[in-house]
């Protein structure tokens, strides 16, 4: 199992995402694309990261916006995963 790291930490190391409200912890960004082809090539390159991870994104998408939770739900928290996919995440979307 990967190491907890929790949220804040997160956040902490890569900037943009937040702390999901409430008792859950948990990490949210949201993206906006020019179009919906770009979010969903966006969404396919994060969804060959996370299959070869087996560690995958609660996420949401309308047309050009794509709205991704990360936490790791076996370790009901964030964790060295969720860093790992966040960072990946971010060099998908620049």
């Amino acid at each position: 199992m990967a190491d907890k790291i929790g949220a804040q930490a997160l956040c902490d190391a890569i900037s943009g995402w937040s702390v999901v409200e409430g008792e859950r912890d948990a990490v949210r960004k949201v993206f906006k694309f020019a179009d919906f082809k770009s979010a969903f090539g966006f969404m396919t390159q994060v969804a060959l990261k996370a299959e070869q991870m087996d560690h995958h994104p609660e996420w949401f998408n309308v047309y050009n916006t794509v709205d991704i939770t990360l936490s790791t739900h076996d370790a009901n928290g964030v964790t060295t995963l969720d860093q790992e996919l966040a960072a990946f995440i971010e060099a998908a979307a620049s």
